[in-house]
């Protein structure tokens, strides 16, 4: 066993304080729910939702069985909603089979929504198969430890990543290697606070040795940032609210939302459209941000209420009840709690 993955092994069974609820887990089905939520979400914020999931749906049969609206209420604020959709397939498709959760790293990669990095940890976790994980942690702690400057988000540094990452590991040890590896990149070679004086890969780390550990890994792709803006018309008659479900390949479908307006319009032409003459302003909100990866979106409330029931097509009146179940993206929950939403159920 090379110098790398003896100390890393070793500092797992020592020194590792990472205490997470799916650690150690073999139950594939939780594995999967634990590395989908993850995806794109840090532990801690995903250390909940798992919770919650697993609380209400102990098995993947359970998960299958779920209505779509109980799950994405459930799912509601975890963002990136195509996973959720990936989530409840999959479930169906295992639980339809009848054969129980894939064993196999082909047959696991071949689940939807399920990468390399995904079928890698399931494989290794649950059955413990050789397979290297390779995500952000993995990038950066080997980046660093070899000095190596390839872009990871290059063709050839993905090569070059997972061909080295699978030389490192323990084809014996697989699970507790990548479980340490992971861990480690998270917790000691961190991405803006890297815990060099504590790092028992201190004394062969060519980043730490040359200075150069924030300079690792290395990008080259930028994100470009598109910006939106919304305003959303919060309509109420007789204590009830108008919204309808996105369901357009956009941000936030299946998600729920207000009348909305994004291209440029006046308020008055808008509203006339729709077939709402006769309104009054309650309230005009703040903007509100929300930061997406590859969107800044700025949306703002008005509430209006009407004297005449008026129906438009693709809506619904809800009642403060059956609204409560509906799942909202993060930008809207937000304004949610301010009191001007709430006067207008009372």
């Amino acid at each position: 066993m090379n110098y790398f993955t003896k100390n890393i092994l070793h500092w797992h069974h020592t020194q590792n304080q990472r205490q997470l609820p799916w650690k150690g887990e073999q139950d594939p089905y939780k594995i999967w729910l634990s590395e989908i939520i993850l995806q794109q979400t840090r532990a801690e914020q995903g250390l909940k939702y798992y919770q919650n999931f697993i609380h209400s749906f102990p098995t993947i049969t359970d998960l299958a069985s779920a209505k779509d609206d109980v799950v994405f209420k459930m799912w509601e604020g975890l963002g990136y909603y195509n996973r959720c959709r990936n989530l409840l397939f999959t479930a169906r498709q295992i639980a339809n089979v009848g054969k129980g959760f894939p064993t196999l790293y082909h047959e696991i990669l071949a689940l939807k929504g399920v990468g390399n990095y995904t079928a890698a940890a399931i494989a290794s976790f649950a059955y413990n198969l050789p397979y290297a994980v390779v995500d952000g942690n993995v990038y950066r702690v080997l980046s660093r430890y070899t000095g190596n400057a390839t872009p990871i988000d290059s063709t050839e540094g993905k090569k070059h990543f997972a061909i080295l990452a699978q030389s490192l590991l323990p084809t014996n040890d697989a699970a507790n290697y990548n479980q340490a590896i992971m861990d480690f990149g998270a917790t000691i070679c961190k991405p803006k606070v890297a815990s060099c004086s504590n790092c028992i890969l201190q004394k062969k780390c060519i980043a730490f040795q040359t200075n150069t550990v924030y300079e690792l890994p290395v990008k080259t792709k930028k994100v470009y940032i598109k910006k939106r803006t919304f305003t959303y018309y919060i309509i109420s008659y007789a204590k009830q609210i108008l919204v309808h479900q996105r369901t357009e390949n956009d941000v936030w479908k299946d998600l729920y939302e207000f009348v909305s307006m994004e291209e440029p319009n006046t308020e008055k032409k808008y509203l006339q459209q729709l077939g709402i003459t006769n309104y009054k302003i309650i309230s005009t909100s703040i903007p509100y941000l929300q930061k997406l990866t590859h969107q800044y979106i700025t949306a703002q409330f008005v509430c209006i209420t009407i004297p005449t029931l008026v129906n438009i097509k693709g809506y619904n009146w809800v009642s403060k009840n059956a609204f409560s179940k509906l799942s909202f993206p993060a930008i809207i929950n937000n304004f949610l709690q301010n009191d001007s939403f709430q006067q207008l159920f009372d």
